[in-house]
């Protein structure tokens, strides 16, 4: 990605790349955005990112040869055994450019954060 000018939004970060990497981060950007409809769009670490109920939901970036997704998914064993094949040295997922993008994975993990968050949030308000 040309770094000159920081993209400011995920349509500006997605219009720096390749016509069929953007096709791929279209697809991921859509893919979030049905699973988690009531998240908030931003640029975070200069990459996208999803926001739900005040908390960093996901984010995901391309880079030279594959897509990130982060941050690493923990608490559902199962879940955690899907993305064991994409799983980088820190935990983050890496998705090949050159092989299929799990898509419908990408929704298991922003659905499976997504009611993390909510658990998270009907605990703040229950101790309120």
């Amino acid at each position: 990605m040309n770094d000159q000018a920081r993209a400011t939004n995920i349509d500006e970060y997605i219009a720096k790349f390749p016509p069929e990497v953007q096709a791929v981060l279209r697809r991921i950007r859509l893919t979030i955005r049905k699973t988690a409809p009531t998240a908030q769009e931003k640029i975070s670490y200069k990459i996208p990112a999803f926001r739900l109920y005040g908390r960093d939901l996901i984010y995901f970036g391309a880079f030279k040869n594959h897509i990130g997704l982060f941050p690493p998914v923990r608490g559902d064993e199962k879940l955690h055994k899907a993305t064991a094949p994409y799983r980088g040295e820190k935990g983050n997922l890496k998705f090949r450019l050159d092989e299929p993008i799990p898509y419908a994975l990408i929704s298991r993990i922003v659905k499976f954060r997504a009611k993390q968050h909510l658990e998270r949030q009907a605990s703040k308000r229950g101790k309120r």
